[in-house]
């Protein structure tokens, strides 16, 4: 049986049969025998359902926001501010579907004789989809909604963190009028997952750590299977010295600590100008001092419990090691005493490069700052990493921060904003970050494959 685990006060919630292999090839051989009549239905109809299931999160929004702060801690203000945005996710997808996966006559030749070269897009078939727990309906969305929409069945494995609301997709998704064997949620730990992705599949997703997903890659491999990783990130900003200090500080205070710091594009690293670095740490302690630390029910709530046990001795050995180094602990830098997962908000300064700090995935309520001289040393030190999900840079002059970000290799660029996703343009890692793209027309194309037509009348 799979525990689910309130993180906030270590009670469980439910506990909930898991799947095993037997179940896993019965719900791949029902989706693989439905997956054609799916295919085949009008878009217009797909379409439909998923704009049904956009209807059904609204009108339950408040309910499902409950689940998903039990389960994984996430302050209920910000459970809600996930289901609200899945309407522009949703929206966009059903906007630009059509567009994307329709057939493109690339030459039209009079002959003799008459020549058409025609792309067809088509379904990859069923796709595998391991998803995280720390935005369930945001990472589970940027797969199976262009995976559904674009005629694939999904078998999709919530994390054992996020389980009842990965169960609740489904029954909303159920609901709005997919078919029970096109959408199949499976229920369990790491094991499972592992079993999910040697099953008969046509596409594995999955969205962890880079331990995780180069083990994904690995099983997939033989097969060549299309595989799309959404791995770990350590995202770096950095504050220039014409910036407005007070805004600047507001706006990173949040990047690293909103969800805990539990979001796949949290700052995890900053580096700020030495001619402001005072004011701009003063700035920023305050900001992160301010935040309100409790129970994640609580509407005042502005930092929850972690939704991993374990996770606490990550952050706990991060922050030993950056101060056996040499680092300042400005602010928090413990777990908290009592019940619950929780960990302070922690501010480090004189951070550096030989502290696991700077260098491994947090993912949690701590930030390093160290100072740095010039534009060019920031660059170098946002590039010393073996990710590259996303980068920032704070100025007030747009030229200097594209010149900046221009050679930072990271997927997603950001001026004076952070930790920001966007169904409209592409979300993909570089290095350890990941493989392929989500969200945007590209994320779309990622559930088809090209076919190529060539048709020559008269023969």
């Amino acid at each position: 049986m799979l525990k689910v685990i309130d993180p906030a006060t270590e009670e469980l919630l439910a506990e909930l049969e898991e799947d095993d292999a037997g179940t896993l090839a019965r719900k791949t051989a029902a989706a693989r025998a439905a997956q054609p009549a799916w295919a085949a239905m009008p878009l217009a109809d797909r379409l439909g359902t998923v704009g049904r299931f956009g209807q059904l999160l609204q009108l339950r929004r408040d309910s499902l926001a409950l689940t998903l702060t039990a389960e994984v801690g996430k302050p209920i203000r910000q459970s809600r501010n996930e289901l609200t945005a899945m309407q522009d996710r949703i929206a966009f997808f059903l906007q630009h579907t059509a567009a994307a996966i329709e057939e493109e006559v690339v030459l039209r030749s009079p002959g003799p004789p008459p020549l058409e070269e025609l792309i067809r897009y088509e379904p990859l078939g069923i796709v595998a989809s391991i998803s995280a727990w720390n935005y369930p309906y945001f990472v589970g969305s940027n797969v199976f909604l262009p995976a559904l929409l674009t005629g694939n069945a999904v078998l999709y494995k919530p994390s054992e963190h996020a389980t009842l609301s990965g169960l609740a997709i489904a029954e909303l998704l159920h609901e709005a009028g997919v078919p029970g064997e096109i959408f199949l949620p499976v229920v369990g730990a790491g094991g499972i997952g592992k079993t999910l992705v040697g099953q008969d599949v046509d596409a594995v997703c999955f969205t962890g750590s880079y331990a995780t997903g180069r083990r994904v890659a690995e099983a997939a491999a033989p097969r060549l299977l299309p595989v799309h990783l959404e791995l770990g990130g350590k995202d770096p900003a950095y504050v220039c010295d014409d910036v407005d200090v007070a805004a600047a500080a507001a706006a990173l205070a949040e990047g690293s600590f909103y969800n805990g710091g539990q979001s796949c594009c949290a700052v995890e690293r900053i580096y700020v100008h030495r001619r402001i670095a005072g004011v701009f740490v003063k700035a920023l302690v305050d900001a992160a001092r301010a935040l309100v630390v409790g129970d994640p029910r609580d509407e005042r709530t502005d930092v929850g419990p972690l939704a991993r046990r374990e996770q606490l001795d990550v952050l706990e050995a991060q922050v030993a090691d950056a101060v056996a180094h040499g680092a300042r602990l400005a602010l928090g830098g413990r777990r908290r005493a009592g019940r619950g997962y929780y960990f302070e908000p922690t501010v480090l300064t004189s951070a550096d490069h030989s502290m696991t700090l700077m260098r491994e995935e947090s993912f949690g309520p701590i930030i390093g700052i160290q100072e740095v001289g010039n534009d060019g040393e920031a660059v170098s030190l946002m590039n010393d990493t073996a990710y590259g999900l996303t980068a920032a840079v704070y100025t007030r002059d747009r030229a200097r921060a594209e010149r900046i970000l221009a050679q930072v290799n990271a997927g997603s660029a950001y001026w004076n904003c952070c930790d920001r996703v966007s169904p409209r343009l592409p979300w993909s890692g570089r290095k350890h970050s990941g493989l392929g793209t989500t969200l945007s027309v590209a994320g779309i194309r990622t559930f088809v494959q090209p076919k190529a037509w060539h048709l020559k009348c008269g023969v």
